[in-house]
Order: structure tokens, then C-alpha cells, then sequence
């Protein structure tokens, strides 16, 4: 049993990506799973992607385009505030403006530029690049 459907979703997609493969099912699937989906489609790190169920269970299929370098999930899930994004962008993205963080606000989960621009904190889910 999974314990962090997240992680096991970037964790097949980043070992697809790397085999060169152009589509990747996953499941189980979660909300939050689709929303990280959503900001890597809105950053296009990924192509579109499907939601489906049948008795197994929910589960996804995304396109992949092969644009990302590396992306995994964050584990503890670092509380952060407007006065350390510098530090984890330091410490997960490989240089200034390259690549996101995906944080959980209390305005829903967004990259960390749009937490910024909203002046938001949160805990860090995510980073791709």
C-alpha cells in the first residue's frame, strides 16, 4: 500500500520521462495528485492529461514532452514563509528562475512564484525542474 500518491506520481512520471516514454498512467490518483498536475501543465513541464476510473480504482494518464530535467516530491514537508523561498529555492531548484516549487497556502496549492506574488506561505509539496 502507498502511502504518499504524490510522490508516487511524479516518482513514475520522472521514470517515464527519463525512458523516453510519451505516456504515463498512474494510479491511485488524488485531488491534490491533479492539482499538482494542473501547475506542471500551466508551467509546461507536462502535456495534457486524463482522468479516468474503472474498478480498480481512479487513475490518471499524462503526456509527457520531455521537459523535465527532475521532479520529486518533498519530504518532511518544510513549513515556508515569505523570508525563507530564497533558502529551499537554493536548496531544491538548480539556479535563480529555473524550475518551481509547489507549495499547499491556505488559498490552495500554488507555485511558489504566484505564492510570492500573493504573499503567501505554506508547506512545500513539490519541485520540477
Amino acid at each position: 500500500m502507498l502511502n504518499d500518491t504524490v510522490a508516487n506520481l511524479l516518482d513514475k512520471m520522472y521514470s517515464f520521462e527519463k525512458a523516453g516514454k510519451k505516456k504515463c498512467t498512474v494510479r491511485p490518483f488524488s485531488k491534490v495528485g491533479k492539482r499538482v498536475l494542473e501547475i506542471l501543465h500551466e508551467n509546461l513541464y507536462i502535456g495534457d492529461f486524463e482522468e479516468g476510473e474503472d474498478e480498480r480504482g481512479r487513475y490518471v494518464t499524462v503526456n509527457l514532452i520531455g521537459s523535465i530535467n527532475e521532479c520529486r516530491a518533498i519530504k518532511p514537508r518544510f513549513a515556508v514563509s515569505m523570508e525563507t523561498y530564497d533558502k529551499f529555492e537554493k536548496r531544491f531548484l538548480p539556479a535563480s528562475d529555473f524550475g518551481i516549487l509547489i507549495i499547499s497556502t491556505n488559498r490552495g496549492i500554488k507555485s511558489h512564484s504566484t505564492a510570492k506574488k500573493e504573499k503567501l506561505g505554506g508547506k512545500l509539496i513539490a519541485y520540477c525542474y
